[in-house]
């Protein structure tokens, strides 16, 4: 039985898909500074001057490789989202998309991982602070989200030695209290002396 020939427009695509992977592992390895369309292209088993066909250049090929989903919205009161945040730290330190880590290491050497990165960690402090009831409340926010962006930095790009082995359940019991501290949430305090 014959092989039903596959179509350009089927080739095209899939050599497409296999030069997006390899950027998207390059530039989670790398970086966007230390990513070139040669390392791309050997990765993706074509020549570069293909990748350059298909995407213009390495700011483009970057952009579409590191598309990243949206972060679903926070919902419910105030303490529903602390606990939506911090139910999110399983989802942060665990596997991370190719395309996340890549912003992730990116982002504090080129402008426009930076930018997308900013971008969507400003609409989850927008959706935080609507539900805090306070002058500083943005503030509050921010403070929280980017609590939440250290525990993931340090756990996926430094390993940090001391979260390595720690359960997302164990970092989120932790975390809590200072969330719920920043939030603006009184936290009854804790009286281990008795």
């Amino acid at each position: 039985m014959e092989k039903t020939p596959t179509s350009r427009v089927v080739r095209r695509r899939r050599t497409e898909e296999r030069i997006l992977a390899a950027a998207r592992e390059a530039f989670a390895e790398r970086g966007f500074e230390r990513t070139t369309i040669r390392i791309v292209a050997a990765a993706a088993e074509v020549d570069p001057a293909l990748v350059m066909q298909y995407f213009g250049s390495k700011r483009e090929l970057f952009e579409r490789a590191v598309q990243m989903p949206s972060i679903p919205p926070l919902g419910g009161g105030l303490a529903e989202s602390i606990e939506e945040l911090l139910a999110r730290i399983g989802m942060k330190i665990g596997p991370i998309p190719q395309a996340s880590l890549a912003v992730m290491r990116s982002m504090l050497t080129h402008p426009e991982a930076a930018q997308g990165a900013r971008a969507k960690l400003d609409d989850q402090v927008a959706q935080l602070g609507a539900a805090i009831e306070d002058d500083d409340a943005e503030l509050r926010a921010a403070l929280m989200v980017a609590t939440m962006l250290g525990v993931t930095i340090a756990r996926q790009l430094l390993d940090l030695t001391a979260l390595r082995e720690v359960s997302a359940e164990r970092i989120a019991e932790i975390l809590r209290p200072s969330m719920n501290a920043l939030a603006g949430v009184d936290v009854p305090v804790r009286d281990d002396a008795g």
